[in-house]
């Protein structure tokens, strides 16, 4: 690339950065005039570009960012103010220059397009007398399914504009801790005006790198982590502790190399939630609302690929919220609220995700409209219609082709696009759920993972073939030994098991995929036979996934599948395990429609649970219940077990005085329950094979606890029935039908802080 080509390159790059700049300044203007500086800021960015096109020898462009920078002098200099018309004719200059930037991009040329009306609008401006008498012209965006349409239509000729139009002002409060609105970046060309920019210093810390270079980057990264875990499997097995020392190493180094690379892909969607302050004002204007919006959370971070998915989604459920959920200025008047309908746009991480919030304070959606609408399309009958809450008929919006919008207008309501909407946030592995209250307003919650490249997935097997489960979709782990297995009922002929007072639909992973696998749950269960059941959460959906064995969690490489294995919808990809074979990873949603899954979660069938139901409200805690000796039952806090494990007896070492493992490369130390409870008698733990151990977690410690049995993990909500003399245990409780008495965990940690002290001097003495 010679010189010339490189400062093209370099300008659109910059001028496409301002010009996002400028787009979210003017609309912020609107609410805040007073803001000099920002102004300022808006100037300099196009007189930047000005010069930068007139030294390159694009001169449709320069004519038209000098008309654009000459009126913007004259509203800094305060001879003109900032009214909406102003507003509103640079807005479309902004655009105006983006399509020439398009054209500069892709033919080296800046187009053909004069933009004779639009330079004549901006010059007429420049005139006092004309910005005080000239009515408010809405220079909106036409109609469109992108924001790419949205933001690079070419500005309307002043024949087409809209005069009737009312002034619209739309206000964009970013909420940070300060409460301040965060200040434009300024430069030194302007002296009049305070400068706050960044400094030499800040420009040389960041370099710009091409994205398809960190996509390389990324793939390289996965084919190192698939290396790693199979020498890491590979030297498990092996008893050349230098070899494992240096598999520990490169385990170590490829997981911090995996998080540095996964963080250059990270970008805040404050990058998209920064286009829609302008489809809001363009919008508004066009529906004749007025509209506030605010944003929140804008530095939430997620992988580029994902920000780019999310965009065009995003943009729709934006504008579905402006023309459909806000109602005009003299009907929210008439129904007492303010004449300025409010939109909120919030981002958060949580459990593994990133969640989108998007509410309005509008109408809300009507379960009976949606109702008579999808009987009178022949979605559903009468007859399921009354079966259905009001959630799930609000949730009807997402099948295709349904709309309720009483005419079809040019933003929307032609009946398409929520579907579309669902059906691409779910092709990235998320969820789209609605909450409305007619009259209050509408949420919609959009969660969409943080990275589709690498993720932490549960590894199941069944009939000899194993299948990846991603994590985020994981709830608990079921284990059903014996006489337990007797617990998967039959109601209306699907298999469901009572999972604390409430019906799990049970699905057989074998009988889904169509795979030879043994019996799992027989008329008679002996002693010896095991069912083990992976919970998962699937949009709504609560069900258990009945295989064959459970394996281990592990961060897996995602792989696009094969073209002969992407028209089966239970697949989501595909991985590569330690040992070179290949296991698919499930689509968790798919699976659960595959199965045609007939109970909602939840859903109660005689009056216990019933009134289960009804107690829901209260807090409940969910408890591990443990037992130690023949009749000693515990409850520990399940938040502070950090993992479940079975050990080999062989694995014990001591250290002084106190029992310890090696787990996940620390030394752990162990306590044993009946030693804090004072529980007679010899459980013979030596002459086992396998010990209960549960992980306790506090404050960035961990020590195992060693039990005799690990019992169930129970919801309930804790009432003391008597206050306890025993050390180790707070009170007594009744939990589910029996006396349960709750262990006191920080006697755990104590015990081990004791057993360690004691072993310090004689590690000294040894030293």
């Amino acid at each position: 690339m010679g010189e010339f080509d490189a400062a093209i390159k370099e300008f659109l790059v910059e001028s496409d950065e301002n010009l996002s700049q400028v787009e979210q300044d003017l609309v912020s203007l609107e609410g805040h005039p007073e803001q000099e500086d920002i102004i300022a800021s808006i100037f300099r960015s196009i007189h930047t570009i000005k010069g930068t096109c007139s030294f390159l020898g694009f001169g449709k462009l320069e004519k038209l960012a000098h008309t654009g920078e000459t009126l913007l002098s004259m509203v800094r200099d305060g001879e003109l103010p900032l009214i909406p018309d102003i507003t509103t004719a640079l807005l479309s200059m902004v655009d105006a220059i983006r399509q020439m930037l398009e054209s500069i991009e892709t033919t080296g040329e800046d187009g053909q397009e004069e933009f004779t009306a639009l330079i004549q609008r901006l010059t007429t401006l420049q005139s006092s007398e004309a910005s005080e008498s000239t009515p408010n012209v809405a220079l909106a965006a036409e109609d469109s399914t992108t924001p790419t349409e949205t933001m690079a239509s070419p500005a309307p000729s002043v024949d087409s504009v809209q005069e009737e139009s009312e002034p619209v002002f739309v206000q964009e409060e970013i909420l940070d801790s300060s409460g301040e609105l965060p200040q434009p970046a300024k430069s030194s060309d302007q002296p009049k005006y305070p400068q706050e920019g960044k400094g030499p210093a800040a420009a040389e810390a960041t370099i710009r790198v091409d994205v398809h270079l960190l996509d390389k980057l990324m793939n390289m990264v996965g084919e190192l982590v698939l290396t790693r875990n199979q020498i890491l499997q590979w030297t498990s097995s092996q008893e050349d502790h230098s070899i494992n020392a240096s598999s520990q190493r490169l385990n170590l180094i490829t997981s911090e190399l995996q998080e540095g690379i996964m963080k250059t892909r990270m970008q805040p969607i404050g990058n998209v939630f920064s286009k829609f302050p302008r489809v809001v004002r363009d919008l508004a204007l066009t529906c004749g609302k007025e509209v506030h919006i605010e944003m929140e959370g804008q530095d939430t971070e997620l992988d580029k690929t994902l920000l780019e998915a999310i965009k065009d989604p995003l943009t729709h459920l934006v504008r579905n919220s402006v023309d459909h959920g806000l109602e005009r200025p003299e009907v929210r008047k008439a129904s007492g609220k303010p004449e300025e309908g409010r939109l909120l746009l919030r981002a958060y991480h949580e459990g593994g995700q990133v969640n989108i919030e998007i509410t309005d304070d509008g109408a809300g959606i009507n379960p009976d409209k949606i109702t008579q609408t999808a009987i009178k399309r022949g979605v559903i009958t009468a007859d399921q219609a009354a079966r259905m809450n009001e959630r799930e008929l609000q949730n009807l919006i997402f099948l295709p082709g349904f709309s309720t919008a009483e005419k079809v207008t040019n933003v929307s309501g032609r009946g398409v696009g929520m579907d579309v909407v669902k059906t691409n946030i779910e092709k990235i592995g998320g969820a789209i759920d609605l909450q409305s209250r007619v009259g209050e307003g509408t949420t919609i919650k959009v969660k969409v993972p943080l990275t589709l490249a690498i993720i932490p997935a549960l590894v199941v097997t069944t009939g000899d073939e194993r299948f990846a489960i991603p994590q985020v979709s994981l709830l608990e782990l079921v284990r059903l030994e014996g006489d337990q297995i007797k617990k998967i009922e039959n109601v209306h002929g699907s298999p469901v098991y009572r999972l604390r007072g409430k019906l799990l639909p049970i699905v057989y992973l074998n009988e889904i995929l169509k795979i030879n696998a043994p019996e799992l749950v027989k008329e008679e269960p002996e002693e010896t036979d095991v069912i083990n059941i992976v919970v998962l959460q699937a949009d709504d959906q609560r069900f258990g996934l009945v295989v064959e064995d459970i394996n281990d969690t592990e961060e897996i490489v995602v792989k696009p599948l094969s073209k002969q294995l992407k028209s089966i919808p239970v697949y989501a990809g595909a991985t590569i395990m330690g040992d070179g074979h290949v296991a698919l990873i499930l689509d968790v949603l798919n699976l659960a429609t595959q199965a045609g899954l007939a109970i909602k979660e939840g859903e109660h069938v005689n009056a216990e649970d019933a009134s289960v139901a009804k107690g829901s409200h209260t807090h409940k805690e969910t408890l591990l219940l443990v037992q130690a000796g023949r009749k000693g039952r515990l409850a520990i806090p399940l938040r502070m077990v950090a993992r479940l494990e079975e050990i080999k007896a062989s694995t014990l070492e001591s250290a002084g005085d106190q029992e310890v493992i090696q787990y996940r490369n620390e030394i752990l130390p162990l306590v044993r329950l009946r030693q804090i409870l004072g529980v007679s008698g010899n459980p013979a733990e030596m002459e086992e094979e396998f010990l209960q151990l549960a992980v306790l977690s506090e404050e960035g410690r961990q020590v195992g606890l060693v039990v005799d049995r690990i019992v169930d993990i129970v919801e309930e909500e804790l009432v003391a029935q008597s206050r306890s003399t025993q050390p180790g245990v707070l009170y007594s409780a009744v939990i589910q039908h029996h006396v349960t008495d709750v262990l006191d965990v920080s006697t755990v940690f104590e015990q081990s802080r004791l057993s360690s002290m004691h072993t310090e001097p004689r590690e000294l003495v040894e030293a």
